[in-house]
């Protein structure tokens, strides 16, 4: 005994169904790739090549009314910005808070600033540098 074959004959009744889902998952895939590659572009330009002014806290002396922060600072020489700290005291209880401007026509700038505090600070954290 021979069973009949119940498949449509290949290429006779067009694409299947399966087949132009498949291909529409695939277009809308490309496009969604495409953008994330664009996204994780654009943030890592903002974040590694963007920002054209830096910092980092190299040593802090709190007192009761002030914390002087030294500053090593690294900026392109025609750029110009600022620099925010903040001091918190030994509860974290926010004591400080002050922005720097850094216009000086240098590359790298090192410098004691004082940030006066309403308490006696025990921190001194550099928030972040933004150029204008």
């Amino acid at each position: 005994m021979s069973t009949a074959s119940t498949r449509l004959p290949e290429g006779r009744y067009g694409r299947s169904a399966d087949e132009r889902a498949d291909r529409k998952l695939k277009v809308i895939g490309a496009v969604l790739g495409a953008a994330l590659l664009v996204l994780v572009g654009w943030f890592a330009y903002y974040y590694v090549g963007g920002n054209k002014i830096s910092a980092q806290v190299i040593a802090f002396d709190p007192s009761s009314t002030a914390v002087k922060v030294h500053l090593e600072v690294r900026k392109d020489k025609d750029a110009s910005g600022y620099c925010t700290l903040r001091s918190q005291d030994a509860d974290g209880t926010e004591v400080g808070r002050a922005d720097f401007r850094f216009d000086q026509r240098s590359s790298r700038i090192d410098k004691v600033v004082t940030l006066r505090t309403t308490a006696r600070g025990t921190t001194a954290e550099l928030l972040g540098c933004h150029a204008d």
